[in-house]
């Protein structure tokens, strides 16, 4: 698949082996950069060859994603005997891409950079689009630029180690996407939950190519988040919020699978969709949020949730902008969610914990 940039034009490649991780050659313009978990996992296996001083290791953590982290891997490289056709590897999931996409950035003005998505939700998601997005104080997501990778591999057997915890966040995400295609997303949803809860192979990468292709379109038509690309934060508002209420213990994708359930919701009672058009998304969509409602430790507080939805980035005045979803799932910016759908459409959710 290959993506159209302002910036450049990347290609993106799916993997069902390491063959092309096994075959990277990493000469003294290289660095790279690997998710401390998936080192643990792989340092030996897919790793051993790359030179110590060459190499950044990072604890994929919320807390550390943030600009000091990004300066101390420019630093690092600033060691390299090369500027600007230095390059850097990354090996990870979204927090290991933001990191390092942030500081190929900002690095000599721009360096080349490849991303090796290990985790389901990166590969189905943020793997393309070229935003990287780093916290900043208590908020999350308000530093970044659009600067995209100059090619990524996915490799489907890192979705084989992950924990069921972070496979069935890449699922929440992969769901969105089918979910906002509309019946026809619904159907196929339907048909293969089964196998993605399996997480059967051949199966896993028709859906992933299915939402990057889906992605695609918007990104393409609006890389700099202006316009219709706006619409891809469906069930983003209210799943940022689950996620800072939480502390983080909810992880991103299922945190955009509740996102969906409210959001739905919302809609549902404005008479903008048919009751059973979201009664079927939702019996998809409880089957990838799993514990995730539980996850939120001591219960999710409707004060502290409103709270944070209104420091979310995508709020630009007092009334809470979010995207819902109309008709055939159409996605519109609204201006106008009130506090009290709000509360309506979480307390539903709440309610349906088992």
């Amino acid at each position: 698949m290959k993506i159209r940039s302002a910036v450049k034009e990347y290609q993106l490649e799916i993997h069902q082996d390491f063959a092309c991780i096994k075959s990277q050659a990493y000469d003294s313009h290289t660095f790279v950069v690997i998710d401390k978990n998936l080192y643990r996992l792989y340092g030996q296996e897919l790793f051993q060859s790359v030179p110590k001083r060459q190499l950044y290791i990072l604890e994929a953590l919320e807390k550390n994603k943030n600009i000091e982290t990004a300066l101390e891997i420019c630093e690092k490289m600033t060691a390299l005997p090369a500027k600007r056709n230095a390059k850097l590897l990354a090996f990870g999931g979204g927090i290991v891409q933001d990191v390092a996409g942030f500081a190929s950035n900002i690095l000599y003005r721009g360096i080349r950079w490849s991303f090796f998505p290990s985790t389901l939700l990166a590969a189905c998601d943020s793997c393309i689009g070229g935003k990287t997005s780093m916290n900043f104080k208590e908020y999350k997501n308000l530093l970044g630029t659009f600067y995209p990778p100059d090619e990524i591999k996915v490799c489907t057997p890192f979705f084989h180690t992950l924990s069921q915890k972070d496979y069935l966040s890449g699922l929440g995400e992969l769901a969105k996407f089918q979910v906002m295609a509309g019946q026809r997303g619904i159907q196929k949803l339907e048909d293969h939950i089964g196998a993605l809860l399996a997480g059967e192979d051949s199966i896993l990468v028709k859906f992933v190519e299915d939402s990057l292709a889906f992605k695609k379109g918007f990104i393409e038509a609006d890389e700099f988040d202006r316009g219709a690309r706006i619409h891809l934060n469906f069930a983003h508002t209210f799943g940022h919020a689950f996620e800072t209420v939480s502390g983080y213990r909810i992880p991103h994708g299922t945190a955009v699978a509740m996102g969906m359930v409210v959001a739905n919701r919302i809609s549902l009672a404005r008479g903008w969709l048919e009751h059973g058009l979201v009664k079927r998304a939702e019996d998809i969509v409880w089957k990838v949020i799993g514990t995730g409602v539980k996850d939120a430790g001591g219960g999710i507080d409707i004060e502290k949730l409103v709270a944070a939805v209104h420091k979310d980035k995508k709020q630009t005045g007092k009334e809470l902008t979010a995207v819902l979803l109309r008709d055939d799932m159409d996605a519109a910016v609204v201006h106008d969610v009130t506090r009290n759908e709000i509360e309506e459409a979480v307390m539903y959710l709440l309610r349906q914990k088992k």
